[in-house]
């Protein structure tokens, strides 16, 4: 009998274990696809898998790194992936050209494009007899913004190569760039630089927006539910101490060292980026349709988008609505 109590105990074990092991497999499965390479900017995302926040909401993620050569919007229609970080503006423009993309929350309140400025400018409006230096992307983004809005002209505009020695060479140049990179970089090169961020003078566009396709929502859409919040937990987490992401990004992208890392960090959180604006109130990566709306009048305004494109189905608030991931200083402020 002590045999049978033992054998059937090793079965009824053994059948645990199996059941354990079933269990821990048993995470859904989501391909994110980065912007760039792995940087402080895609801190958040890093953070929910280095600190087990994608796991105990149920979720197995590979985050793939994006760069220069890779096409996140065609990868995502081939289904090699199943959410990108991607811009409001493709967004809408793919929904214009009939591409079942959707745009599920917004981990930066504001695009983190600005410009970058010699320091005799102290305002975007002193650019009106400078030159200033567009890239390809740049002509169809925020450069018609830019005319629009401080009167600007094409005239002005020369090539930007992504190379920073022609703005060092010419104290009459600006140039495009990101707080966290070229602004480091000016820094480092002892150059005396100001800094403008476009979302600060009211350019409409969210930044690092989470981008899926319509039958992922359709046929998975509590998977992507636990992913956006467990996403949004992790931008929280990685603010708050970053460490444990850093390592992952550096294990990704071997350029990144922690003094980068480290400026990053602090201009996401000079800029507001992920905890500014509606943010504070409605958590972490919240997304209004007022702002959809001030993106699309913006591009009808400077003929990127069509007036008829149906701009609703270029995003869905539902992932986002209820989340209430407040910043840490939010919290505080309502205790």
């Amino acid at each position: 009998m002590k045999n049978i109590a033992l054998k059937a105990c090793i079965v009824l074990g053994s059948t645990a274990s199996i059941l354990l092991s079933l269990s821990a497999q048993a995470n859904d499965k989501i391909v994110l696809l980065t912007s760039w390479y792995a940087q402080a900017e895609q801190g958040g995302f890093y953070q929910a898998k280095a600190k087990g926040i994608y796991a105990a909401n149920g979720l197995d993620v590979e985050i793939r790194m994006g760069g220069p050569q890779v096409n996140g919007m065609q990868l995502l229609l081939n289904k090699q992936a199943d959410v990108i970080i991607n811009y409001d503006l493709q967004v809408l423009a793919s929904v214009q050209q009939g591409l079942p993309v959707v745009a599920i929350g917004a981990p930066f309140q504001g695009d983190p494009q600005g410009m970058l400025t010699h320091d005799d400018v102290t305002a975007l409006d002193g650019l009106k007899d400078k030159k200033i230096l567009v890239s390809t992307s740049g002509q169809t983004t925020w450069w018609p913004w830019l005319k629009g809005k401080y009167g600007f002209t094409d005239a002005q505009a020369r090539p930007y190569t992504f190379n920073l020695q022609p703005f060092f060479a010419d104290p009459d140049t600006a140039q495009q760039g990101y707080p966290t990179s070229e602004l480091f970089q000016a820094q480092k090169a002892g150059e005396k630089a100001n800094f403008f961020l476009f979302a600060d003078a009211g350019y409409p566009p969210y930044g690092s927006t989470l981008v899926t396709r319509q039958d992922v929502i359709a046929d998975r859409p509590e998977v992507l539910q636990r992913f956006v919040k467990a996403s949004m937990e992790g931008w929280k987490s990685y603010l708050a101490e970053p460490a444990a992401a850093n390592e992952l990004i550096k294990q990704d992208n071997p350029s990144m060292n922690d003094e980068l890392l480290a400026w990053g960090v602090a201009k996401l959180k000079e800029y507001h980026l992920v905890e500014g604006g509606d943010a504070q109130t409605q958590g972490i990566g919240t997304m209004t349709d007022a702002r959809w709306q001030a993106t699309r009048d913006f591009m009808v305004k400077a003929n990127l988008l069509s007036a008829g494109t149906d701009w609703k189905k270029a995003y869905d608030t539902r992932f986002v609505r209820e989340l209430k991931v407040l910043p840490a200083a939010a919290e505080v402020a309502a205790q």
